[in-house]
């Protein structure tokens, strides 16, 4: 048995054991820390072992189905493992500041972080869409039972969104799977064979890999909210309980992103350099940074100003896939990660600031930091991770999108639609500075015309925080941590085409 089969299955059993009556906060804590011992050992074990860097590791798999071939199949390179390990802290890190005495807050949390593993480690197709169809549907309903505010609709629009993309998603795995099914015909839906042929030019059905691959960028870019399929991501964010916007925003999301560089990138590798497949790609990042980016800039309140800044911030990973080499897709994957764990943070410290205050308009709030310090100085490194600011994880990967968009510029041949996309990008890094530092300004500074106060949570609710912005300084200064086997796997991606 692969331990990658117990770190999927041992959240889903957590959770099957609180619905059966066990302690939800014991059982869910307890699950968590040792997924994340797991994860973790296996990370510094791949990272440590040269033999098997850049290729898939701790595989198994179980037989489903023999036609079309179906199997219970897992592997890990440095790409899944590092979108693991992020699962694994911001999933300890929601549970631990779950507040809520109901066990149904704890089992939700787990079944979402089973169904990001699955999605993360499995290696046939159908589970791969099947794990993350899973985590969907505690999210619905979390949202619509115990969100705040317009919840009922943030669940419906979230529900309908995602279910669209989602059918257009298995549309595009379907082709994939037809169009590169192995020689004989015999139809598998194991990835890894399927990588063995890949459609490119010179391919049968090559005519087809460009329509293909806009219905999987489509698909994928509905879940991670790409321009103009995005409107569900910022109600949705800013209605979910705490932990729900945690492993959302932060863990799920980067299943689209993940699919994009684990199965439309190595099975349409020609595809994506089709004009107007790159052009439309170009086009809607470009409505995540700059549409997004000022319509981030007008929000009144931390909920609704963090959910569109999630939105705003999935454009820089799609320009690092729009790159199409591995200096991009290494800095994409690094971002997910620093994204996932800044982002996790602030809606942490979101939630904890609506339980106490009750509000969370701007207008409202200020001079926090008198009586809550710490919360001001964690909120201050993860709203500048979310900038960009150097020393910290989102940097690198940020530094390495940009001037992987540069590498084949020639100055006698001027600027192509990719390095214009990547100028105006560069906008996006001075909207985000406004709009979080004047967050930053409004909640912690000044004095509050309301007189609300907000006070630091005791030493053992500050231990998941320590653990993200740990995290977050440790990549940020380290970022060859994870570098080094995310770049072993991409590198033998990209030397393959």
């Amino acid at each position: 048995m692969s331990p990658l089969e117990i770190i999927i299955l041992l959240p889903l059993l957590a959770a099957i054991a609180i619905w059966l009556g066990a302690p939800g906060r014991a059982t869910a804590l307890g699950a968590s820390v040792v997924n994340l011992l797991l994860v973790a050992g296996l990370f510094v074990q791949y990272r440590g072992d040269k033999s098997v860097e850049g290729f898939m590791a701790y595989k198994n798999s179980h037989e489903v189905l023999s036609s079309p071939k179906i199997a219970f199949a897992v592997g890990a390179d440095g790409v899944s493992l590092t979108l693991a390990l992020l699962t694994v802290l911001v999933t300890l890190a929601a549970v631990w500041a779950t507040t809520s005495k109901e066990r149904l807050h704890y089992g939700a949390s787990l079944l979402i972080s089973c169904g990001a593993l699955g999605a993360f480690l499995c290696t046939d197709v159908f589970f791969l869409y099947a794990f993350h169809e899973l985590a969907l549907i505690p999210t619905f309903l979390m949202i619509a039972l115990y969100g705040h505010g317009e919840k009922r609709q943030a669940a419906w629009r979230i529900t309908i969104y995602l279910g669209v993309g989602s059918l257009v998603l298995l549309a595009g795995l379907l082709g994939v799977v037809w169009y590169c099914r192995p020689p004989g015909g015999e139809l598998t839906f194991d990835l890894l064979t399927l990588m063995q042929h890949p459609l490119k030019a010179d391919a049968p059905y090559a005519q087809y890999a460009p329509a293909n691959f806009f219905v999987l960028l489509v698909g994928f870019g509905t879940l991670v909210s790409l321009f103009p399929f995005h409107s569900w991501a910022a109600p949705a964010y800013a209605a979910a309980p705490t932990p729900v916007a945690m492993l959302h925003s932060g863990v799920l999301k980067k299943f689209g992103l993940y699919g994009l560089i684990r199965i439309a990138l190595p099975l349409l590798p020609d595809a994506a350099k089709t004009p107007w497949v790159q052009d439309a790609l170009l086009y809607m990042l470009l409505g995540n940074i700059l549409v997004i980016g000022f319509v981030t800039l007008y929000q009144t309140r931390l909920d609704t100003m963090l959910a569109n800044s999630s939105v705003m911030h999935m454009g820089y990973i799609f320009l690092g896939i729009a790159a199409g080499n591995a200096i991009g897709t290494n800095g994409a994957v690094l971002l997910m990660f620093g994204h996932g764990i800044s982002v996790a943070l602030l809606f942490m410290i979101c939630g904890r600031l609506r339980n106490q205050l009750g509000t969370l308009e701007f207008s409202k709030l200020g001079g926090l930091a008198k009586n809550a310090p710490f919360l001001s100085l964690v909120f201050g490194i993860a709203a500048f991770a979310s900038i960009g600011l150097p020393g910290l994880a989102n940097f690198s990967g940020e530094v390495m999108i940009f001037f992987s968009t540069f590498v084949n510029f020639r100055p006698s041949e001027g600027f192509t639609f990719l390095q214009v996309a990547t100028i105006l990008s560069l906008w996006g890094v001075v909207i985000s500075a406004v709009y979080m530092l004047r967050a930053y300004r409004k909640l912690f500074f000044g004095q509050a015309a309301s007189g609300l106060y907000v006070s630091d949570p005791g030493y053992g609710l500050r231990v998941p925080m320590i653990l993200l912005v740990a995290a977050l300084l440790i990549v940020g200064v380290y970022p060859a941590s994870l570098l080094q086997v995310i770049d072993a796997s991409l590198g033998t991606l990209f030397a393959a085409k």
